[in-house]
């Protein structure tokens, strides 16, 4: 049901964002994980039993609670809408982030200048399989250092070293197979 809701949010337009011309195209498009959502899904039944005490509670004070839930129902909506709209998408060129509802933000950073990655995977992460990642690169303070809530971080990882080996600045490929 939470999925159905999600999938008629409005996406970020990742497509204007590559260089077609330059031949560079989407790797991985990379959303949180669904752990995000759980502060929205309590304000939601937070709401709920606002308007419960709203129906039930004192007569006089009904519209408080209910102006209450509407306040909290609205910030639930923002919290989903700012996670569902914020996108890690790694290239045959670059990663970038794009993020924000109303007014968007997008860091980009180019294959040849990631140094490290960091896995950082929580306890309660490695149970639900989520982690974070920490790019470090030559410009410390960037919009891509912390990537949080990633799915399968270690297949996301993965992805991000083949690409990095691909493009050729980590040295030359170990040839296959012997040859």
């Amino acid at each position: 049901m939470i999925q159905w809701l999600l999938d008629r949010l409005p996406d970020q337009k990742v497509e204007g964002h590559l260089l077609i011309d330059e031949g560079e195209e989407v790797i991985d498009l990379v959303r949180h994980h669904p752990i995000v959502y759980w502060r929205a899904v309590v304000e939601a039944v937070g709401t709920v039993l606002l308007w419960l005490i709203a129906i039930f509670g004192p007569i006089d004070l009904g519209w408080l609670f209910i102006l209450a839930g509407v306040g909290l129902l609205c910030h639930a909506l923002w919290l989903v809408l700012r996670e569902h709209r914020d996108l890690f998408v790694v290239t045959n060129m670059r990663v970038f982030r794009v993020n924000g509802v109303f007014s968007v933000r997008t860091a980009t950073m180019p294959i040849s200048r990631i140094l490290d990655i960091t896995v950082e995977k929580p306890l309660l992460g490695r149970i639900l399989g989520y982690g974070h990642f920490v790019f470090e690169s030559a410009a410390q303070e960037q919009g891509l250092r912390n990537i949080r809530y990633i799915g399968d971080p270690d297949q996301r990882d993965l992805t991000i070293q083949r690409v990095v080996q691909r493009s050729g600045f980590r040295g030359p490929r170990r040839p296959q197979n012997g040859t």
